[in-house]
């Protein structure tokens, strides 16, 4: 199901959310012209977990080249469709999660989600020396933000191929079946072969849960 509203009113422009957008869009150009030194940049710049872990164990918590992936990752994406894709989910969702958050406290949550996924992302692939790149994680905790904050909201959905086909579905049950196939596509992961490539499902889940259980700790009030 791919979202295309949601039934809220905003109370404020999502500045914050269009600043995200805005660097993402910039992290994607600067793909676009690395051109052969894309690899580079990527590996450079991604979460790559069998370094995270090493570094960990060597105490080394501190230096940038530590957390500093855990944040670049998330202005980098695999290609058109990856960019896009997110950039609707947060284009969609991160507007009422700022309304109630606020234009500082939004940002701040979104990095803190990205961080938590990608701590997810490296415990269940602690060996992996693939670089992770993507904004999915924060998002995902944008999406448990909103599953918390508005209960009572609808997303209008279409299905692909069925693009003429709108239908409205409520928001509690969309995300909770959003969240419910990300564990069950991470668990089927699990059986992979180790280092192969493929979606961190599990950054997803546990940035879902990050803001799931964030939002409920400081009361839907306290969130304002």
């Amino acid at each position: 199901m791919i979202p295309l509203r949601h039934s809220l009113r905003r109370r404020s422009l999502p500045l914050a959310n269009w600043a995200l957008i805005a660097l993402c869009t910039a992290g994607f150009a600067w793909e676009l012209r690395a051109g052969s030194g894309l690899d580079a940049l990527i590996e450079e710049w991604g979460l790559v977990p069998a370094r995270v872990v090493t570094l960990a164990g060597r105490g080394a918590l501190y230096p940038p080249e530590f957390w500093a992936p855990f944040v670049s990752s998330t202005f980098l994406h695999a290609g058109a469709l990856h960019y896009l894709s997110n950039m609707l989910f947060l284009w969609i969702f991160g507007g009422g999660v700022e309304d109630r958050m606020g234009h500082l406290g939004y940002p701040a949550f979104y990095l803190a989600g990205g961080f938590a996924a990608g701590l997810v992302h490296v415990a269940a692939n602690p060996d992996s020396v693939i670089p992770t790149i993507g904004a999915s994680g924060a998002i995902a905790a944008v999406m448990g933000a909103f599953f918390v904050l508005y209960p009572r909201a609808w997303v209008v959905s279409i299905i692909p191929p069925l693009f003429w086909l709108q239908f409205q579905i409520p928001a509690l049950l969309y995300l909770a079946i959003w969240f419910a196939l990300q564990v069950y596509m991470g668990t089927l992961a699990m059986a992979a072969e180790p280092g192969e490539a493929g979606v961190a499902w599990w950054a997803h889940a546990g940035g879902f849960a990050f803001g799931l259980v964030v939002i409920s700790l400081l009361g839907r009030e306290r969130a304002r």
